[in-house]
């Protein structure tokens, strides 16, 4: 038993974790040798990246009804509860209005798409990773719509913060596909080959980011209310998320791959696109990114242990 598990560690580290690490590295290069800033790279992923990425995913997905059904009800429960944890912590704590946005974000937002996929594809398969696109899916469109919301309110009204979600095109990316496939209508094919190649591009540019973003937080000095935030987001994610995944899983009753599946998604680290909302709108950006890095970091021993258990 301790050799396949072994094997499955070893494998998941050398065949994803050092790929992944190609396109981070550049980045973090790019920022220490030649000033790179992410910031005007953070707003093409914002207004075009995930737009792309969301509508090809949505028009390309082949999954049953049920696991549709199964996934987004795990990923709306998931959601709230993670949410309810960090608004909790957040008032216990006496934390600033900009801070509790930022510790929501760590714990709701994970890195499920350029880091999660490939560990998916790498454990489970293409049959694995058609199971993950609808919880993958689910959590882009809430990260450019109830993320948003979130990073927003810190600073705006209930309004203003809904104003701001519909500012942006991921939402409108998700009605167009919903249209089409609810139609059998298409794109010209011209139209299509633009969209895809544009979200073929948005994992390596995520990764980019993240490695610039990851070597910024180094001399990044964080208050005593930004150090409880970023522990308590550290928690919740690295140690709450997996737990709460199995439970939530349990009681709808999910089984099978589909439920290994969604466990290693819902257990990534602090995904990039926090800290992309967060420094949009001022949400505790110093800390979101820090609990980017060190999350993913942890990740690099957590998330092969994780797979190695939930395929055991």
């Amino acid at each position: 038993m301790r050799g396949p598990m072994y094997q499955s560690i070893l494998s998941t580290l050398l065949g994803v974790i050092v790929p992944l690490s190609v396109p981070v590295s550049i980045g973090a290069a790019l920022a220490r040798w030649k000033g790179f800033e992410s910031k005007q790279l953070l707003t093409v992923v914002l207004y075009v990246l995930s737009p792309a990425i969301i509508f090809q995913t949505l028009t390309t997905a082949n999954v049953s009804q049920t696991d549709v059904f199964q996934s987004l009800a795990f990923a709306l429960i998931n959601l709230v509860l993670m949410w309810g944890a960090a608004k909790a912590i957040g008032k216990i704590g006496r934390l600033p209005s900009e801070e509790t946005a930022g510790l929501t974000l760590m714990a709701t937002i994970t890195n499920c798409v350029n880091y999660g996929l490939p560990l998916v594809l790498l454990a489970f398969g293409q049959l694995g990773l058609d199971k993950a696109s609808v919880f993958v899916v689910a959590q882009m469109i809430m990260v450019n719509t109830i993320g948003i919301y979130i990073a927003a309110r810190s600073r705006f009204s209930a309004s203003m913060a809904v104003r701001a979600v519909f500012a942006l095109p991921s939402i409108y990316a998700v009605v167009l596909a919903f249209i089409l496939n609810t139609t059998g209508l298409q794109l010209p094919a011209g139209v299509s080959k633009g969209i895809s190649m544009i979200a073929q591009a948005y994992s390596p540019i995520v990764l980019v980011a993240l490695g610039a973003q990851m070597l910024g937080v180094k001399s990044a000095k964080l208050s005593a209310d930004s150090r409880r935030t970023f522990w308590a987001g550290m928690a919740l994610r690295m140690l709450v998320s997996p737990f709460l995944a199995w439970g939530i899983l349990t009681l709808l009753g999910i089984e099978g791959m589909l439920k290994d599946v969604l466990i290693v998604e819902a257990s990534m680290p602090v995904a990039v696109n926090s800290v992309i909302l967060a420094e949009r709108f001022d949400a505790a950006p110093k800390t979101v990114s820090t609990g980017i890095l060190w999350s993913t970091l942890a990740s690099f021993a957590t998330l092969p242990v994780l797979i190695a258990i939930v395929k055991g």
